[in-house]
């Protein structure tokens, strides 16, 4: 028995072995077996090995014309008039003698702080008939034209400017420079890079001027953090460089640009075999989505920042800028240029394109070629088999002395990639192996099992109510906070106008009135209706019903929570108001649906969570509680299961990133406790509702007035009488389907 008992065990362990071997190496295939969660540890471990091996100190090279506090506080607020711009690049061209200069700055208006407007409308208008005036006038226009002088400034001057794409709307704004190659010349035509669909450029004069210009798009990762910047931006078939690329092609006096590919590929390979981009002598990876990992240097100020208004006024050294890259860009808060980087939470943006700069003249831009899919998938064979074997048939000693052997080698070779060939090899699905096959080996059996049940309590006790972790903790076997899919219901609830109100309080007085009513709103949802608690935002609540325990009427739980949560507020207003402080108002947002829920979070910090569509829609309709001047508003799979809730019908809308319109419900409360009268007013708001998207506004502006005359505070009523007003005067197209379309979060 004892025997059989062993080979069951080892059976299991190999199993799950194996198990996880496989999972991990279908997440380094990717596609549609990648871990997002193990994605987002590949950067945290990325950040982690940027960090450790900056090379710090300062680059002399590469020196930023700083818009700081003090030269907003000489030369004036930003935007500065042209004329100044114009001197500025002037010295800096004429006296310090730098190499090119750089703008992280967009000229997409004219400037008409001279008056020259004014004065050339008084010419054609008022003053038209004074010759002394408009003789004046000709002799002062080539001083006043500042837009003029700043391009005279650029021109036969290697100058860049910056401008940005953007990925959300199609507006245009000045003018685009010159493509830096056809898209068509890429052998999948730039397919993979995805397009740009509106910009925001510099006026004529200064692009026709200028030497050249790139763009400066920011694009952070999913966490928000940026590490990339993109190399070739794809805009109606032609491809653009960034701000780094033209001002290191001004540096080499522009030479071409030549995608470079791995031998043997041809044209419908795929975008994903683009390795490289030749400048002259220089060679820059980049990633399947034409990326350039950025080399950060080391935190901010890793290149020399001299004072715009030093350099204005001629006070700055002159050994600083001779013969240097220079960036005019801006490292005051308030000009909101930063950035979150892996090396610093507020990183000023024109820093990025510094580091890129040098990364690119060093040749030390971390790269990812494609033959590292197959390094790493042979480091996940190698060391899943040769540790599965150790921790099968050694001690825990040799066993745990043997994981910590292969960890350290495997984060060794993995710095030596790094350090010696600037080569990011991924480490987190490695780790991840090691870490994962030792606890399997190590944790399975009785020990893990009992240690189970005595964590129940202290895992969900966070989250959940106490009576709730009782009941959990005699049947551990049934609770998981594993991620599932399940159908729950969450809620959302947010103070109305909180931002202005805790702007005008003291720290300690807010401390105070937020410790104060969300203890009243976690009372209802935890120890009246048995809610489980998944964070506090702010002055938001996050709650969600039917996990970890199973609770079939979730849906029924969280509605009359919500209306006692509202209760709840309304009591604690009269004495909030008392100790001088403002009354409350909450809006709630409840969905249900299927939904992810687990603990999930990094290796630093998780949290029992859900998450999914089903999530985003709850928060989306706490946040049109206001506009229809409702406490609570709830999706339709909510009314539906909340079957003896009466609700009544707000309208039919489409939020933002939904495609499919919803009907929404304010609910009311329990049928048996509502008056007769209101709930014959729900059915007379039924009917309007017919008769409105039936066009009938006649019909429907009677019963609408009728319920308004009966309650004139009601938003939603005035908000029907508003439209019906309007499509009488014009009406609906056809396709009109009485969908409210909505914009808000």
């Amino acid at each position: 028995m004892a025997l059989r008992s062993l080979r069951l065990k080892i059976h299991w362990q190999l199993g799950l072995s194996v198990a996880l071997l496989l999972i991990l190496m279908l997440h380094v295939l990717g596609g549609r077996f990648e871990i997002p969660l193990l994605s987002r540890l590949e950067w945290v471990l990325y950040d982690a090995r940027m960090a450790v091996t900056m090379p710090q100190g300062v680059d002399n090279r590469i020196v930023i014309v700083d818009i700081d506090e003090r030269s907003l506080a000489e030369l004036g607020r930003w935007p500065w008039s042209r004329d100044k711009l114009a001197r500025l690049v002037d010295r800096l061209f004429d006296q310090y003698r730098i190499a090119v200069l750089g703008f992280d700055i967009v000229f997409a208006e004219p400037d008409t702080s001279s008056g020259l407007p004014v004065l050339r409308q008084l010419a054609q208008q008022q003053l038209s008939g004074s010759a002394e005036f408009r003789h004046a006038l000709a002799g002062l226009t080539p001083q006043l034209d500042y837009d003029r002088l700043f391009a005279a400034s650029l021109g036969k001057r290697p100058t860049v400017l910056g401008y940005y794409f953007n990925r959300d709307n199609d507006n245009h704004y000045g003018v685009l420079p010159k493509p830096v190659l056809p898209a068509a010349q890429l052998l999948d035509s730039g397919e993979s890079l995805g397009e740009e669909i509106g910009y925001g450029a510099n006026l004529a004069p200064f692009m026709q001027s200028a030497a050249a210009a790139g763009h400066f798009v920011p694009r952070p990762d999913d966490d928000g953090v940026t590490r990339r910047v993109q190399m070739l931006a794809r805009y109606q078939g032609q491809l653009y460089e960034p701000l780094s690329l033209a001002l290191v092609r001004a540096y080499l006096d522009f030479p071409p640009l030549r995608p470079l590919y791995p031998a043997g590929v041809k044209r419908g390979d795929g975008y994903a075999s683009l390795e490289r981009l030749q400048v002259g002598p220089l060679s820059i990876p980049v990633d399947a989505g034409g990326n350039a990992l950025i080399p950060f240097r080391g935190k901010a100020y890793s290149f020399p920042y001299i004072s715009a208004a030093d350099v204005f006024s001629g006070k700055a050294a002159a050994e600083q800028l001779r013969g240097r890259i220079v960036l005019l860009g801006t490292s005051a808060p308030g000009l909101k240029d930063l950035r979150v980087t892996p090396v610093q939470s507020v990183y000023p943006g024109v820093e990025i394109h510094a580091n890129l700069i040098a990364g690119m003249l060093d040749q030390t831009i971390p790269h990812r070629p494609a033959y590292l899919l197959a390094v790493e998938l042979l480091l996940l064979l190698a060391a899943g088999a040769a540790l599965t074997w150790i921790l099968l048939n050694s001690g825990p000693l040799v066993a745990s002395l043997a994981t910590l052997t292969i960890t350290v080698a495997s984060v060794g070779f993995n710095l030596l990639l790094w350090g010696r060939w600037n080569v990011a090899l991924p480490l987190a699905s490695t780790l991840l192996l090691i870490g994962g096959l030792y606890s399997i080996n190590m944790t399975w059996g009785y020990f893990f099992e009992t240690r189970r049940k005595r964590q129940m309590a202290s895992l969900f006790g966070r989250y959940a109510p106490p009576e709730l972790v009782e009941r959990m903790s005699a049947d551990p076997e049934k609770y998981t906070m594993e991620g599932q899919s399940r159908e729950l219901t969450v809620l959302f609830s947010d103070v109305r106008g909180f931002t202005s109100l805790s702007e005008n309080m003291e720290p300690k007085a807010l401390a105070r009135l937020m410790n104060e009513f969300l203890t009243a709103l976690t009372q209802v949802i935890r120890e009246r209706y048995l809610g489980t608690i998944d964070k506090y935002m702010g002055d938001c609540v996050m709650a969600f019903w039917g996990a970890p325990f199973d609770e079939p009427r979730h849906a029924r739980q969280a509605v009359l929570a919500a209306l006692e949560m509202q209760q709840a507020i309304a009591a604690l207003n009269p004495g909030l108001q008392q100790q001088g402080w403002p009354a409350l108002q909450i809006g709630i947002g409840i969905n249900t649906g299927r939904m992810t829920v687990g603990d999930m979070g990094s290796r630093f910090r998780k949290a029992y969570t859900v998450m999914g569509d089903s999530v985003n829609l709850a928060s989306r309709l706490e946040g049109i509680t206001k506009f229809y001047g409702v406490g609570v508003v709830a999706g339709e799979a909510t009314r539906l299961a909340a079957d003896d809730v009466v609700f009544r019908e707000l309208d039919r809308v489409r939020v933002k990133g939904k495609l499919d319109a919803l009907v929404i419900y304010e609910p009311l409360g329990l049928g048996n406790d509502l008056p007769q009268q209101l709930q014959q007013d729900v059915a007379s708001l039924q009917l309007a509702l017919q008769d409105y998207r039936a066009q009938r506004w006649d019909a429907a502006a009677t019963r609408f007035d009728e319920l308004h005359d009966r309650y004139p505070q009601d938003r939603l009523y005035q908000l029907y009488l508003h439209r019906i007003a309007e499509f009488r005067r014009t009406p609906p197209g056809a396709d009109w389907d009485g969908v409210h379309e909505f914009d808000s979060k």
